[in-house]
């Protein structure tokens, strides 16, 4: 039996529960009957809350379909570990047990310290055979900002810009009003993303947690930060207001989405701490240019996107952050996507 094949099928089934499991993992799970290496059912963690990718499965199970099916003769695959410990819902580890499935191929083991190996001891113990460690990389490659939260203690960080081709990120703009809804700026904001483009970053919206932007975005450009482009939730909006000068009416702090606003403790080690706690494990950074310096100068970030527009060149305006960018790049509506990772 080739359990890399069924445990890739469990990572390709658990991303249909990416926008809307967090800050749970993405889990699949694929039961398989012995004797003939089929698959007899599937399931996944569809939504916050609701039942885990094991307890899907075995829903699924169709029994008028496999009326005498003997899951002691069946193998469960499951990208992670079955949890153990009673939370929204009862430890999967226990089902399983229940249903008496003869094997069961894990992908990783969770990190999760209410986890953490406990849901594999539990499976050899009743007599279940467990093997651990299946597509290892690729399991932790699904699921990294769950890791991020559990092994680093802090949110996974994605830093994103656009910038001209000559290394701009807008023209030198300044606040002209900041105490009521009409705080504009007297030049408009430099279009640098197409349609297409600005999809993709909805799309990033939708994959993390939280968004964050610095203050002066706030004042420049009043964003609501919403995911209006793609499927899935809003993200918890997150910013900085060291010396109160943000508007009570700004589109920020709008019901439309939780936002967070930090006035102290406001060093990036601080801000990543209390997220942790509130169990956020993933913030898209939308910043400008001094908020982005200041993560990188901290080197607490994890990936990095840019868009680079080929064609536009302002001559003038408000420097891009300095790095080198790779040689590899993805090219959408003519504009160059680079992507760096730790």
């Amino acid at each position: 039996m080739d359990y890399a094949n069924y445990i890739a099928r469990c990572i390709e089934i658990a991303r249909r529960g990416e926008y809307y499991v967090a800050p749970n993992p993405m889990v699949g799970a694929v039961l398989v009957c012995n004797s003939d290496e089929q698959i007899i059912a599937e399931g996944w963690h569809e939504k916050y809350g609701e039942g885990h990718a094991e307890v899907n499965c075995f829903k699924n199970l169709e029994t008028s379909k496999y009326p005498n099916i003997d899951l002691s003769q069946c193998t469960l695959f499951v990208s992670l570990e079955p949890c153990s410990h009673y939370g929204k819902t009862p430890p999967c580890a226990k089902l399983i047990i229940e249903k008496g499935v003869g094997r069961v191929v894990v992908g990783m083991l969770d990190p999760n310290p209410l986890v953490a190996g406990k849901g594999v001891q539990l499976l050899r113990e009743a007599g279940i055979e467990v093997v651990v460690g299946v597509l290892e990389q690729e399991c932790r490659e699904l699921n990294k900002r769950f890791l991020c939260l559990h092994e680093k203690k802090r949110p996974y960080v994605i830093l994103k810009w656009a910038q001209t081709a000559d290394g701009f990120v807008d023209y030198k703009r300044e606040i002209t009003h900041l105490s009521s809804s009409t705080h504009t700026h007297l030049n408009g904001a430099l279009a640098i993303s197409t349609p297409a483009t600005k999809s993709i970053v909805h799309r990033m919206r939708a994959e993390n947690m939280a968004i964050m932007v610095g203050t002066r975005t706030v004042l420049l450009d009043n964003p609501r930060l919403l995911n209006t482009h793609w499927e899935g939730r809003n993200p918890i909006r997150v910013t900085l207001d060291r010396h109160g000068v943000i508007p009570s009416d700004a589109r920020i702090l709008s019901d439309e989405s939780e936002t967070i606003v930090y006035r102290e403790h406001t060093e990036w080690p601080q801000v990543l701490a209390d997220l942790a706690k509130r169990n956020i494990h993933s913030i898209l950074v939308e910043g400008g240019p001094t908020l982005l310096a200041h993560i990188l100068n901290t080197g607490i970030w994890d990936e990095i996107h840019i868009e680079v527009a080929p064609e536009l060149k302002i001559g003038d305006g408000v420097p891009a952050p300095q790095i080198a960018l790779p040689d590899k790049y993805e090219q959408v509506d003519g504009h160059r996507l680079y992507t760096i990772k730790k």
